[in-house]
């Protein structure tokens, strides 16, 4: 039988177990059982939600490009960005001489469950920011960034919300939660097709 978990990963931590640096890592979250792993990686400077499983055929599944999993991200960027201005992001757009994939891309407000960063965001008074939805399909070094850059908003702040089909929401920083399979492919498949998924996978 294998475990899977969630994670919110709080500021300033690595997504790993252990640091020659002396940097803070996962365990000195949760004592995860031995075999369990994250499902990729958030940044250092990166909050929020990350899949940890010793199911090692999802996780092949979820980090292989052609398979498109979903991850959604809240960023707080820096101005007061227009949908117009965000809209090469839907399309692509070309960093470190490469094409991303097509995104989904929304301007929203401050997410009401958002929880204090320790420490907090640098704010300039004569300079205003926003926030907004972003989707990715794909996972490059540092990506989210490097789009919002791109538009002329850099990120001050960068949160993934969700993976498939669950999200951070009720997980304060460093809060761990234990989940099945199905509930990652939930929202995405008739009742009948979540064993078969399951199966698949």
């Amino acid at each position: 039988m294998f475990s899977y978990y969630l994670i919110n990963k709080p500021y300033g931590y690595l997504t790993q177990f252990h640091d020659k640096e002396g940097r803070p890592v996962l365990k000195e979250l949760y004592k995860f059982p031995r075999g369990v792993y994250p499902v990729g990686r958030l940044d250092l400077d990166s909050e929020g939600l990350l899949l940890l499983t010793d199911d090692k055929k999802l996780t092949d599944f979820l980090l292989n490009p052609k398979n498109n999993h979903e991850r959604e991200y809240y960023v707080q960027i820096e101005g007061a960005a227009t949908i117009e201005e965000l809209e090469p992001l839907k399309h692509g757009v070309v960093i470190e001489k490469q094409l991303t994939k097509p995104a989904k891309v929304k301007l929203i407000e401050e997410p009401p469950f958002l929880w204090k960063r320790n420490p907090p965001v640098r704010e300039r008074k004569t300079v205003p920011t926003c926030w907004i939805s972003l989707t990715l399909t794909e996972g490059r070094n540092r990506q989210v960034r490097k789009m919002t850059a791109a538009t002329g908003h850099p990120t001050l702040r960068l949160i993934r919300f969700r993976i498939l089909g669950v999200t951070v929401e009720g997980l304060q920083p460093g809060d761990v939660r234990k989940i099945t399979k199905e509930e990652l492919f939930k929202p995405f498949l008739q009742p009948g097709e979540i064993a078969s998924q399951s199966k698949k996978l």
